[in-house]
């Protein structure tokens, strides 16, 4: 049976390596797409490292494949130059591999943080060491390859893949298990586990060397034990690293979608809040105010009384303390009871993390510095908080431009998405038809720009007032009392 699976192996060789390149540039190939995702987590940070290592090691695989062929018909000079290459392949994808499992391990404390420069120190190493003193040391070709390869593997190959292993079993315990998604946080162990297994083959079972530990354990030694070559064991590790990886990273769509609820709940909180603002302002108060004005008329009408008139004006101050605790409320539930100025109102909200850590948010502002009434701040945060709440929830965007100019004696702000865009006849919701009555509160209009493929834009345009270059005030119910 041994024989038999080692002559279809050995015949089938270019094959076997070219399914193992194909494994690792897939992986790689997606891993990077994923990694163009936002996200905190610090897998998502780490993951351009394993990306590159899965392209690079696949281009080195299929070396095996096309350099024997170009072997036939190129110059000899030039069959060393692709040898070189592909030994230099191999070590720059291990020490991807060794930063993905160091950048895993992070934040690293102080005193800690030279770990991060410790796999370019080993390639650096290795680079002057195997690789160019060999060069001028093995006159063979082929017996260099060999040396160079095998050190690569156990400087950076081994140690790179065991790290990368503790590492996501670290960050799954870490930043997984809090989540409470136990389908994930299993399948990211089963990518530890692949990942240490690929760490083994493929770091400690490298070519045959006059050295401990190659002159023991090699791919030879595997491949007349068992039958089946090293690269097969090493694609199907890759195969189920790269499976495991996908299920796991499932975790980016789950986080964007906690992080839009949070969003949307805040969003709902602030309207709650503005609305219980409205009921105080429009009705407790006026009858506070009210309660006060039938005080005054009694006392008025009977006069200075000795025993009825301390407790009017007992009953005056205690009613105008109530106002007064009324509109201390109401202010702190617009969030603000001081004036704001616009450019500041921009800038925060362009670095507001719940927007920042899923969007590229680019700001323009050619505006001068106006100042902002508290409801009118007010008004124009939710209306941008909202334009945006709605580019992560709908437009699948990357790209966001808030920008703000005055044109006309009138401010424009706009908030520019690269999304999917929407149809004219886009019916429109609840969020939309606020936004457009906070506009008209603020005096101003609210336009929507937008087409499919072609992302959407929201305008808001604003009056400027005259003098002090203060925004018209946005119009309110009338005290009365």
């Amino acid at each position: 049976m041994r024989e038999a699976l080692q002559a279809f192996f050995e015949t089938n060789r270019i094959i076997v390596y070219s399914v193992y390149g194909q494994v690792f540039f897939t992986t790689g190939v997606i891993l990077a797409i994923q990694s163009l995702r936002h996200s905190r987590l610090r897998l998502a940070q780490a993951l351009p490292w394993l990306a590159l290592f899965g392209v690079l090691h696949g281009l080195h695989e299929w070396g095996d494949v096309f350099i024997p062929i170009q072997a036939t018909y190129l110059p000899s000079f030039l069959v060393q130059l692709l040898h070189i290459a592909q030994v230099f392949l191999l070590a720059l994808s291990f020490l991807c591999l060794f930063q993905f499992g160091i950048s895993t391990l992070g934040p690293l404390p102080p005193r800690w943080r030279w770990a991060f420069w410790v796999p370019t120190g080993v390639f650096l190493i290795w680079l002057l060491g195997p690789f160019y003193v060999g060069l001028t040391v093995i006159p063979e070709i082929e017996a260099w390859h060999r040396v160079a390869g095998a050190t690569a593997r156990y400087s950076l190959g081994l140690p790179g893949g065991l790290i990368a292993a503790y590492g996501l079993r670290l960050h799954a315990h870490r930043h997984i298990a809090p989540l409470e998604l136990p389908h994930i946080l299993r399948t990211l162990r089963v990518a530890g586990l692949a990942m240490a297994g690929y760490g083994i083959a493929g770091g400690l079972f490298g070519p045959v060397v006059p050295f401990f530990p190659g002159n023991l354990l090699n791919e030879m030694t595997v491949f007349q034990t068992v039958g089946i070559p090293m690269p097969v064991w090493r694609s199907l590790l890759g195969l189920i690293l790269l499976i495991a990886l996908l299920r796991a990273l499932e975790v980016f769509q789950v986080e964007v979608d906690r992080r839009i609820e949070e969003v949307e709940r805040a969003n709902i909180l602030t309207l709650e809040r503005e609305r219980i603002g409205r009921e105080l302002h429009d009705r407790v108060l006026q009858q506070i105010y009210a309660a006060g004005l039938l005080v005054e008329a009694v006392r008025e009408h009977c006069g200075w009384n000795p025993k009825v008139g301390p407790l009017l004006e007992e009953m005056l101050l205690a009613l105008n303390r109530a106002i007064e605790d009324v509109r201390l409320y109401i202010a702190t539930l617009h969030g603000m009871s001081q004036p704001g100025h616009l450019r500041t109102l921009l800038e925060e909200m362009a670095r507001d993390p719940r927007f920042r850590s899923m969007l590229d948010v680019e700001v323009r502002l050619d505006i001068p510095d106006l100042l902002l009434e508290p409801e009118q701040a007010a008004h124009l945060a939710a209306i941008l908080s909202e334009a945006f709440s709605n580019v992560l929830r709908h437009a699948r965007a990357r790209r966001v431009v808030l920008e703000a100019q005055v044109k006309d004696d009138r401010l424009r702000i706009g908030v520019r998405d690269d999304g999917v865009g929407m149809r004219p006849d886009h019916p429109v919701g609840m969020g939309l038809r606020t936004m457009q009555e906070r506009a008209r509160l603020l005096g101003g209009v609210l336009r929507i720009e937008s087409a499919p493929g072609q992302g959407t834009t929201v305008w808001l345009e604003l009056p400027m007032a005259e003098k002090g270059r203060r925004l018209d005030e946005a119009p309110a119910p009338a005290d009365r009392g």
